[in-house]
């Protein structure tokens, strides 16, 4: 695997291009695979096999490991290895409990503080994002979609509360990720997005938590048992 080039295009409009390191390289594509379930829950993660799959040798493939393993992606077990976690329908509950109260807070500071700017941001993420809902591209929608929560919270300027939900936000991604296997639930995800959208560019805190509040709700019920 050689180093790669990405673009963005920041709310200003202007092109940027960013070198991605091998490690951030190797640790996108791995958390890919367990996000979209190619390695899946309660799976051992062999090196060989998988550093073959990408590439590269076991160096990259451990560091990349040791970092989701700290985002609670992996779980490294004595004399087992590294597996890939699997989460109960508790542990699901409780920590989209959490995620709701962090974003829930969030809304309303954002609807008070946030810069025309940063609403413009937020709402290019989500017109991004509904382009690859019509492209059916179910990966890249859904990391625009966890991009759509974290900018929202980001937007309220609390670092703590950001460090939280991003934090927990990652541990769950390949549980959300089943949340939009069906086009059923997919469709109504992101008529559900639309409606935050509007709310939060027209600043209205108690609509935006409403409607929030409710997608996060549904995300729960979303989720494959």
């Amino acid at each position: 695997m050689t180093t790669e080039t990405a673009a963005s295009l920041p709310a200003d409009g202007a092109m940027r291009i960013t070198r991605v390191t091998l490690h951030d390289a190797v640790l996108n594509q791995l958390r890919d695979m367990i996000i979209d379930g190619r390695l899946a829950p309660g799976a051992r993660i062999n090196e060989g096999q998988v550093g073959a799959s990408l590439g590269v040798s076991r160096t990259p493939l451990r560091e990349a490991i040791k970092t989701l393993a700290s985002e609670g992606l992996i779980e490294i077990i004595p004399a087992k290895g590294a597996i890939v976690r699997r989460f109960s329908e508790s542990d699901v509950r409780e920590i989209l409990e959490v995620i709701k109260a962090l974003e829930l807070a969030a809304a309303r500071h954002v609807c008070e503080r946030a810069s025309d700017g940063e609403l413009a941001g937020i709402r290019k993420i989500h017109e991004d994002m509904k382009a690859l809902y019509g492209r059916k591209d179910r990966l890249g929608y859904f990391k625009l979609d966890q991009e759509t929560h974290s900018a929202i919270v980001r937007a309220a300027g609390n670092a703590v509360m950001l460090d939280a939900h991003d934090k927990l936000q990652a541990r769950i991604k390949q549980v959300r990720y089943g949340g939009a296997r069906t086009p059923e639930n997919w469709a109504k995800g992101l008529a559900e997005h639309d409606a935050i959208i509007a709310a939060l560019m027209a600043r209205d805190a108690e609509r935006l938590i409403t409607i929030l509040g409710q997608h996060l709700d549904g995300t729960v019920e979303r989720i494959p048992k």
